[in-house]
């Protein structure tokens, strides 16, 4: 039997979704074949935008009849480029916007049922709306989606205290390669009927399958919380210093950031009114927030009282806490903003979404540091990330190498550098950002080769014609 044209197949698409649900011409296609960092480029057939499950599953079923690659696509805004399609096989986007519903809220369960294509500030709002907490967090979110989120298995900056997005998921909803839909939408705590289905989707990068609905956890909402901003003198005092917070609070600690000033500098040059929280400039900060139902200000005279301590040990330099949830969010900003403020740089930022153990935390990053001035002439090392948790974002910038440049976009050598380390370490060379396009040969390098064969068992399981999400992954 001959497969279809690509013609034929976008024909029968448009029939499924309606005119408005699909593009085809280059303008339309443009924003969903590059990523947001300008950094991966590829081109699509055509962009399909269900509104429902069902469509999905439609889509699906076309896409396998006819063995046409597809691309599962949330807000794209991840930094491995795994929602960018390879331009090599010109499969099919499918862009999950239309299906924002949030389909149901259960403050009592502490539960929201919602579509792939919920943005995820909407989700959190909806979750205030009810004096609840979805305590997902990053840089993104405000135009992320979930289903990108949940394909992904994010991080952000709450991971201490409430753990990875799979950690805030109870149920999801799948379409499977054949087009089936799988109803895993339980909203059970405790269900120890057989394998956990839905881990095998949340981290997948959509090659498994397409997550097209959730249920959330929901979390009380914290009715007191306080932030600080402190100059520490060095990763060490800053491990010390977690440790000093977290004997007196506990898992109060909603998070716990480690900030380098190359990325203060970096900020306050390409973000708008942005200003250094402190008066007296210092090589390392800590950003911290707890939160709790305390009343008053107990919870910030309590905080105010744990860093005399730690000033009087020298963990902790120079100081200042939120006044109110302005400032807070005004230190927050910050922190988020690191990322767009690294891509408004013109030169090529090698990035490293590590992790290793907490406590070798500031061990590795002597170590990255020293073997980068070893190797490579020039380097700026832009160093932040969840010092809590273990997670690094670990980049750097090499003199002389532009992000224009394909020679210095495509080189690894200073990757290489670093997770060699990481391998030394027993880390992980991606703690949140995932594998895309941009880790597949690490991924092979560095995993256990008998992970990687059971991980190509499943993709063969699940995916036997490899339509989904191609090049990604594995």
């Amino acid at each position: 039997m001959s497969i279809p044209s690509r013609t034929a197949v976008i024909s029968r698409l448009g029939e499924t979704v309606g005119p408005q649900g699909i593009f085809t011409e280059p303008a339309e296609l443009e924003p969903y074949i590059h990523d947001w960092r300008g950094i991966y480029h590829g081109n699509a057939a055509a962009v399909v935008r269900p509104a429902n499950a069902e469509q999905v599953s439609a889509i699906v079923k076309i896409c396998a009849e006819t063995k046409t690659p597809l691309v599962p696509q949330g807000g794209n805004t991840g930094m491995c480029g795994a929602t960018v399609p390879d331009a090599k096989v010109n499969p099919v986007v499918i862009a999950m916007g239309r299906m924002n519903r949030i389909r149901n809220v259960d403050a009592l369960n502490n539960t929201m049922t919602v579509e792939a294509g919920c943005v995820l500030a909407n989700i959190q709002q909806a979750a205030a709306d009810v004096d609840r907490l979805f305590p997902l967090s990053l840089g993104a979110e405000g135009s992320c989606q979930i289903g990108g989120n949940l394909s992904t298995n994010a991080g952000g900056v709450n991971v201490l205290r409430y753990g990875n997005t799979r950690d805030l998921v109870l149920g999801i909803e799948a379409v499977l390669p054949d087009g089936r839909i799988w109803n895993g939408l339980r909203s059970l705590r405790k269900d120890n009927t057989g394998y956990d289905l839905k881990h095998l989707f949340m981290g997948a990068e959509g090659t498994l399958g397409i997550i097209t609905a959730a249920v959330l956890k929901l979390f009380p909402r914290p009715s007191a919380t306080a932030t600080a901003w402190l100059a520490v003198p060095s990763p060490d005092a800053a491990l010390e210093l977690f440790s000093l917070l977290r004997g007196a609070f506990g898992d109060r600690i909603s998070a716990f950031e480690l900030i380098s000033r190359a990325c203060l500098d970096l900020v306050m040059k390409h973000i708008p009114g942005v200003r250094d929280p402190l008066s007296t400039p210092h090589q390392w900060y800590v950003l911290t927030e707890l939160g709790d139902s305390s009343p008053g200000n107990t919870l910030r005279d309590a905080l105010e009282s744990a860093l005399e301590k730690a000033l009087e040990k020298q963990l902790v330099i120079d100081a200042t806490l939120a006044e109110n949830h302005a400032q807070s969010q005004a230190l927050w900003r910050i922190r988020e903003s690191i990322p767009e403020a690294a891509r408004n740089e013109s030169g090529m930022l090698y990035r490293h979404d590590i992790a290793v153990a907490v406590g070798a935390i500031p061990a590795f990053i002597r170590d990255g540091q020293a073997a980068l001035e070893k190797h490579f002439k020039g380097t700026n090392i832009i160093c932040f990330g969840h010092l809590g948790d273990g997670n690094l974002h670990y980049n750097t910038y090499v003199e002389g190498r532009m992000r224009n440049d394909p020679v210095a976009c495509n080189a690894n050598d200073v990757t290489t550098v670093i997770y060699d380390i990481v391998k030394q370490y027993k880390g992980s060379f991606s703690a949140e950002h995932g594998i895309g396009m941009a880790k597949v040969e690490e991924l092979v390098r560095y995993k256990d080769p008998i992970e990687i064969d059971l991980m190509r068992t499943v993709k063969r399981a699940l995916d036997p014609l490899g339509i989904m999400n191609p090049g990604k992954v594995l």
